[in-house]
């Protein structure tokens, strides 16, 4: 019987990668980097900021990562007026709720940027718990000893079987609990 589950935050519940995208791209074209969309794929894969702002800008201090940082959520808040969440979250967020089965978040976004998306969204009364920070994701929740069920186009589901998460499943609108339950045994 299921008594929890974590979700991620971006592309997972949260229809950010359009947005999130956009910031990057507008706020790298600011920093004298034009790239291209393929190049952009780099940063929809759970980095940190810190790793996208290296791979992009190559090597910088603590302070130019900060302040490079503050300039992309800059941006991401004025680009991301489109961000909603994923059909059938809601739903299906009701559902764990309604069963008493505790729901938490885990994402590497920082801990401003995923409350103040959740709070935006209406979101942020669904989660028991909510960490953010560097020890998240597929291939920690694996070798935590948790079982992870990805959510994903059929384009995005590779990398994550390959992390570990099984089964990989289209979307929430194709997902119930005795589902979950049966492809979890």
């Amino acid at each position: 019987m299921i008594r929890g589950i974590v979700f991620d935050m971006d592309g997972v519940i949260i229809d950010s990668h359009p947005s999130h995208r956009r910031a990057w791209k507008t706020f790298l074209q600011t920093a004298g980097r034009d790239v291209s969309d393929a190049e952009l794929d780099f940063i929809l894969d759970g980095r940190k900021r810190e790793e996208i702002l290296s791979y992009f800008l190559g090597e910088l201090t603590p302070a130019q990562i900060a302040e490079h940082g503050a300039h992309k959520d800059e941006m991401l808040r004025l680009l991301a007026e489109d961000m909603q969440p994923l059909p059938g979250v809601v739903g299906f967020l009701d559902s764990l709720c309604r069963l008493g089965i505790r729901i938490g978040l885990a994402t590497s976004a920082g801990t401003r940027r995923a409350h103040g998306t959740l709070k935006d969204l209406g979101l942020s009364h669904y989660f028991d718990a909510i960490v953010t920070g560097d020890e998240v994701g597929v291939k920690a929740a694996r070798a935590a000893g948790m079982r992870c069920v990805g959510i994903a186009s059929a384009e995005r589901a590779a990398p994550l079987r390959t992390a570990g998460a099984d089964p990989v499943v289209p979307d929430f609108q194709s997902l119930s609990l005795e589902q979950l339950e049966l492809s979890l045994r």
